[in-house]
């Protein structure tokens, strides 16, 4: 009966949550919108608190930003935006979409989950983003905590050759990751490629995430650990 009405109220607000923000077309919807980014997206708690580090030169992490940070971004001369989020079609998607496009900024958009074992050809679409995107640049999710930190760990390992133990520190409470939540998934797949350093020797990350990392087995081992042990 609990686990009923518990659904039954998860589903209510995901229809609340899904039920305006798709289209800033005119007045009204572009103010029905704002809220949504306000509140729904939790925008009024980005204004004062950024989350935003440089990990490498050049190379920053943030929260997602609103149309003003973008413009301070702009003039720090930072024109790329990688967007951890994916495209979307809610307020958030759309105001920075429409803000970059206005200031010239090129936005990338690539799909990390927080809570899932990234599959390896998404890890593999990050890297090869790494690989070409012009510099300066500053990557970010929602709060900037977790595919955030998971992208910026991956980014000192294939990029700046950094250890693993420094790679790590990029999922931290600092960050306000919580690495005993959902979100410990990611912890749990840097652990499997420094266990795999450990036990068989050195093989860059690129790599393993291509011939070793199992991301469905990772995921049940995961699943099956209690939460205080992860």
């Amino acid at each position: 009966m609990l686990k009923k009405i518990k659904d039954w109220i998860f589903d209510l607000e995901v229809r609340f949550r899904n039920s305006f923000g798709d289209d800033i077309s005119t007045p009204y919807k572009r103010f029905t919108a704002h809220m949504h980014l306000q509140f729904i997206d939790h925008m009024f708690l980005r204004y004062l608190w950024t989350n935003e580090f440089e990990i490498a030169p050049g190379v920053w992490r943030s929260n997602q930003p609103d149309p003003y940070r973008l413009k301070k971004f702009k003039k720090r001369g930072i024109n790329t935006v990688l967007n951890l989020r994916g495209v979307d079609t809610y307020a958030h998607y759309l105001f920075e979409k429409e803000a970059t496009d206005a200031l010239g900024m090129t936005l990338i958009n690539r799909k990390l989950y927080a809570r899932k074992a990234p599959r390896p050809e998404r890890i593999m679409e990050v890297l090869e983003t790494f690989d070409t995107i012009e510099r300066p640049f500053v990557m970010h999710c929602k709060s900037g905590a977790d595919r955030a930190g998971f992208a910026s760990a991956i980014y000192l390992l294939d990029q700046e050759n950094a250890p693993v133990a420094e790679a790590k520190k990029m999922l931290a409470w600092k960050y306000f990751h919580q690495r005993y939540t959902k979100t410990g998934i990611l912890d749990h797949v840097l652990d499997a490629y420094e266990e795999r350093i450990n036990t068989k020797g050195h093989i860059p990350f690129r790599e393993w995430v291509q011939t070793d990392y199992d991301y469905k087995g990772l995921q049940k081992k995961f699943n099956a650990t209690p939460m205080f042990e992860r």
